[in-house]
């Protein structure tokens, strides 16, 4: 039997970082919270990361290298419907894993300009693979005349959507729209205008085999 990997320090201090981050923000933590957490030296964190914006930029490497990998896992056997859907139900999991960089998402790019240019970068990446997903989605007949006048908008409301749905709980809690879940259905209520009917019943088939939330 092998033995578990142990994990470096850096590591460590990464997933203490994220952890401490989501329950107080970015600017209520420091580097000796950081390294208390761990119980490491603060001079040992230092050696790693000399900054904070060290540590985010790190962070968001590996936000980006798993986001990447949900954007890979394409099911060449699934629909573009299919695969859109369980794409967002990780989307919105990826949201309560890295909760602190997407609230506090517009005090980071101020605070941090190294990161903000990372974020940007990013941003045109996650662009360019979401007009692949839709191009697939026409491909198969799933999208109707009427989106072609407004792809590029909707496709932008679906970003800020994921983007700041988080931020939205924390300043209209009174909603209905907290549960896990609601993220994915918000996405969907945004697309089906411009579903094809055939779009509409591979939907209503991918609903029923997967629901709207991990297991």
């Amino acid at each position: 039997m092998e033995k578990p990997t142990k994990l470096k320090t850096k590591d460590k201090i990464i997933l203490e970082a994220i952890a401490q981050y989501n329950e107080h923000g970015v600017q209520g933590i420091t580097s000796r919270h950081i390294a208390g957490g761990i119980g490491i030296s603060h001079g040992n964190l230092d050696y790693h990361y000399k900054t904070k914006e060290d540590l985010l930029i790190a962070i968001h490497s590996k936000m980006r290298e798993e986001m990447t990998a949900l954007y890979d896992n394409q099911q060449e056997d699934c629909s573009a419907v299919e695969n859109l859907h369980l794409l967002l139900i990780q989307f919105e999991e990826f949201q309560y894993k890295f909760r602190f960089f997407n609230l506090d998402v517009l005090e980071i790019t101020r605070s941090f300009p190294e990161v903000s240019k990372l974020i940007r970068e990013t941003l045109e990446i996650r662009k360019a693979q979401t007009e692949e997903l839709f191009e697939k989605f026409k491909q198969e007949g799933y999208l109707t005349e009427e989106y072609g006048g407004v792809a590029d908008r909707v496709q932008h409301i679906i970003r800020m959507t994921i983007s700041f749905w988080l931020s939205q709980r924390e300043v209209l809690p009174f909603y209905h729209f907290t549960e896990k879940g609601e993220m994915v259905k918000t996405i969907w209520t945004i697309l089906t205008p411009y579903l094809t009917e055939s779009a509409k019943d591979e939907y209503q088939r991918v609903i029923e085999k997967h629901g709207f939330t991990q297991l």
